[in-house]
């Protein structure tokens, strides 16, 4: 299989200060960004693209004129949120002719918990992915509503129509959510199931995993066609028990762990030889519902805790 080119680094955002006119520009901007990043992130399920959008709304603001401008942050959410409806229909097509099981990238919230969010559940890795299956501007309409908490007439003007439409949108997107996953236990709990979990794959013990595991448990790999990785999503507890059971000897071995949070819940950095593999789990009261690898180093970029930006490795054979 050929190399992928490493993803370059996306550039940092490029905030100059100057006088007059770009200042005032700079002193909008700069309060919202962190809620721009937060809307383009839950919308692309991607740190990497959303700091590009952030990046050139940013770059469209200082060539707007400001002036004429009576909300400076309904301006600046709204030309986010066209930006990620585009971007969005392109990445779906992408993501048709992506190998394997396709996951959001993590991102790391110890810093900022709710990346710029009034609530906290739209940035969980199982909300997201099921987001994914939303249209752009049905997830558009969620991410708004309930993220942010935008009154349903400003998404409406938003989006650019009308606002029953708009109720309409967030209220069949919210149905998907609901239907497409159990209530989440606490982070504590959520912890103290990834951390048995760790226990029972480490010995390789069926009997263990499968009592942690609900009936209809599901586990997603994401190599990106670059690291080995189940082809497609593993479900049914016996299946996942005995597919766990069958890695536990090649991934645990030499292996050191590395606990960070992500997306508002624990998560492991499994390390070996400076290669890191993502780990986490998504638990309600009939226990852990998902699991999540994440094998593609470039998937682990926004975890700030990694260190250094990390790459994709090159595939060995």
């Amino acid at each position: 299989m050929a190399e992928e080119p490493p993803p370059q680094t996306p550039p940092p955002l490029r905030l100059e200060v100057q006088t007059g006119e770009h200042e005032d520009g700079l002193s909008a901007f700069a309060p919202v960004r962190p809620r721009l990043f937060g809307i383009a992130y839950r919308m692309l399920g991607s740190a990497a693209e959303a700091e590009d959008v952030v990046q050139d709304v940013w770059m469209r603001w200082q060539s707007t004129n400001r002036k004429a401008v009576e909300n400076p942050a309904a301006f600046l959410a709204t030309t986010t949120t066209r930006l990620c409806i585009n971007l969005a229909q392109s990445a779906h097509t992408r993501r048709e002719t992506y190998i394997g099981t396709w996951l959001p990238e993590p991102v790391d919230t110890s810093a900022d918990p709710g990346v710029g969010a009034e609530r906290g559940e739209a940035i969980k890795l199982a909300v997201l992915l099921l987001l994914e299956k939303l249209s752009p501007t049905e997830r558009a309409a969620y991410v708004l509503r309930e993220a942010f908490d935008y009154p349903y007439d400003q998404i409406a003007s938003i989006l650019q129509m009308g606002e029953a439409n708009v109720r309409q949108l967030v209220s069949r997107a919210r149905k998907h959510i609901a239907d497409g996953r159990r209530t989440s236990v606490s982070m504590g709990e959520q912890r103290r199931f990834l951390e048995a979990f760790i226990g029972a794959a480490q010995k390789g013990d069926m009997a263990g995993l499968e009592h942690l595991f609900a009936e209809d448990v599901v586990s997603y790999s994401d190599g990106g066609g670059l690291v080995r990785a189940a082809g497609v999503p593993v479900s049914g507890r016996e299946r996942v028990a005995t597919f766990i059971a069958a890695v536990s000897t090649w991934c645990w071995k030499g292996v050191t762990l590395d606990w960070v949070e992500t997306n508002g819940q624990a998560a492991v950095l499994i390390l070996r030889d400076g290669i890191p593999i993502g780990l986490t789990i998504d638990a309600s009261a009939q226990g852990i519902n998902e699991i999540m690898w994440f094998l593609r180093p470039s998937k682990l970029a926004a975890i700030s805790k990694s260190g250094p930006r990390l790459r994709d490795a090159p595939v060995a054979g």
